[in-house]
């Protein structure tokens, strides 16, 4: 068994659980992208908030002054992230480089950043994408793992974890900010070509709190694993003893 995979998916999807998952079920070494470490995160939502009320108050052209700064930081971390990755075997990765335009571009779209930044951040993209291959072992994943939810469940997530500035009780404006999100991240999964890609329920199928979702799930893994013949079937059914295992 060697292979890499990369998950995706919106804020509070599950991503980082389901990676953990895999990881504990696979045998493989889980990459999170950092949080806790962050210093700009916190910033971005609120230079948000600033934006939207200077547009409401008739400033068309307020921009998110930190909309640019935490992209290319976040950029910086998923470029390390997967290069480290892909120079071994058997990694799993909770958030990966592939989807990390489509933030920018909305950031862009929203008016949350000009132009200019977003054309200076695709070119830094485009020249690190161009990189990659040379400092890794694998040109792409084997397979990019995609968890859609509603947004319902995402926010019902959010609520759970309880960070202060991802709340929408806190920042009423997060609401549109989400829900864009959601628009984004579907024309993403139509247009992904990078690598195969297995899109998963969030809604259906809750695979953090029900051990028979869990299973559905894992075993949908790696049955596209199979197909993409990244498990052998001794392999596979070695995975599947580990069924029955608590996580």
């Amino acid at each position: 068994m060697i292979i890499l995979i990369t998950l995706s998916g919106i804020i509070g999807s599950g991503k980082s659980s389901l990676t953990a998952i895999l990881a504990n079920e696979l045998g493989t070494k889980a990459f999170f992208e950092p949080v806790k470490d962050n210093p700009v995160l916190p910033l971005f939502y609120k230079g948000n908030e600033i934006a939207a009320n200077k547009r409401a108050a008739g400033d068309k052209e307020a921009t998110n002054p930190y909309a640019y700064l935490l992209q290319t930081f976040f950029l910086n971390r998923r470029f390390k992230m997967i290069k480290e990755a892909m120079k071994d075997d058997n990694n799993i990765l909770d958030r990966s480089i592939y989807e990390d335009e489509l933030f920018m571009k909305m950031n862009t779209d929203m008016g949350n950043a000009t132009q200019v930044e977003y054309q200076i951040y695709k070119s830094l993209l485009k020249n690190m994408m161009e990189e990659l291959p040379y400092a890794a072992k694998k040109k792409s994943p084997d397979l990019m793992i995609t968890i859609k939810v509603s947004y319902e469940t995402m926010i019902k997530r959010i609520t759970k974890r309880g960070r202060e500035y991802e709340l929408i009780q806190n920042d009423p404006s997060l609401a549109d900010y989400y829900k864009k999100l959601l628009g984004y991240y579907d024309e993403w999964m139509k247009q992904y070509d990078v690598s195969p890609l297995l899109i998963i329920d969030g809604d259906k199928y809750d695979f953090i709190g029900n051990a028979d979702d869990r299973i559905t799930v894992l075993k949908t893994i790696e049955e596209r694993l199979l197909e993409l013949n990244k498990l052998t079937s001794s392999e596979a059914a070695e995975i599947e003893k580990r069924h029955t295992q608590p996580f």
